[in-house]
């Protein structure tokens, strides 16, 4: 079986952008929205950056490290807002994206 470049980064990549999507959609259903308003707004933008990692890897772009270092930077702040929230799709959403971190920086700097 062919193994892609960066099979592990763009995996990391996809489950934080179905765990950021999920985190969002949850928010909204959220008694206070209002109070979530930043995690959304930070949950959109990683899930998006993250489906862009992810085709830039497949691709094998020759933006793909520079994308990735972006990502990670924009995981890390979602991580980071996610971490104050009690709710299990937050706590979820925030360990997917600090993993996502981790293999985008490992990606970055094998590149």
């Amino acid at each position: 079986m062919y193994k892609r470049k960066y099979e592990d980064c763009m995996a990391a990549c996809n489950a934080c952008a179905l765990a950021c999507n999920y985190c969002a959609a949850s928010c909204l259903r959220e008694a206070d929205v209002a109070m979530m308003s930043a995690c959304i707004a930070l949950d959109m933008d990683c899930a998006q950056v993250c489906a862009l990692a992810s085709a830039a890897m497949a691709r094998e772009s020759v933006h793909a490290k520079a994308i990735c270092d972006l990502c990670a930077k924009v995981c890390q702040s979602c991580a980071d807002e996610c971490g104050k929230h009690e709710m299990d799709h937050c706590k979820a959403c925030a360990k997917a994206c600090l993993e996502c971190v981790q293999a985008c920086q490992k990606m970055a700097l094998a590149a």
